[in-house]
């Protein structure tokens, strides 16, 4: 920085004043207390989680954490290969809950991805666990019956990275 502006934005950037910046406040005299965000991976149980302050310090918290965010990455598998509904079912209806079970993929799809932005191992490995069991159950050729060639194996589209 050069002047108090930062570079490729033209000059329409300020930097923070030197004098709040040192002393840790924003500006208008508040104080805040500022945790470290983690910019690369690491390991270990102290870690933010989807909410400020969760799970906190406890080793048993962490691990309840982990299991939640399991859960959540084997439930989306769950739902992406799933058939809740009934063929024979009028389209207006069938297409409210395939809409709906759409609109819950996604969102606990982004709550996975939030909670491996907290950069935590442990929780990108049980995210990917989550994930590759429920594939294993509900998607592979492992458990499943024999399908027509035009029946079709879910009710939501596959999702695509």
């Amino acid at each position: 920085m050069e002047g108090g502006h930062m570079h490729g934005m033209g000059g329409a950037a300020a930097a923070t004043p030197p004098s709040s910046a040192m002393n840790g406040t924003s500006g208008m005299g508040m104080n805040h207390h500022h945790m470290m965000m983690h910019m690369t991976f690491f390991w270990g149980k102290n870690s933010e989680i989807l909410f400020s302050g969760w799970p906190g310090t406890r080793a048993g918290m962490y691990a309840a954490a982990l299991l939640l965010v399991f859960v959540i990455a084997f439930l989306i598998e769950w739902l992406s290969h799933s058939r809740c509904i009934r063929p024979d079912s009028n389209n207006v209806v069938a297409g409210l809950a395939q809409t709906l079970l759409y609109g819950l993929r996604v969102g606990l799809a982004y709550l996975v991805m939030l909670a491996v932005m907290s950069f935590n191992g442990g929780v990108f490995l049980v995210a990917v666990a989550g994930h590759t069991l429920g594939f294993f159950l509900f998607g592979s050729r492992v458990f499943k019956k024999e399908t027509l060639p035009n029946e079709k194996s879910s009710d939501l589209p596959p999702m695509s990275c």
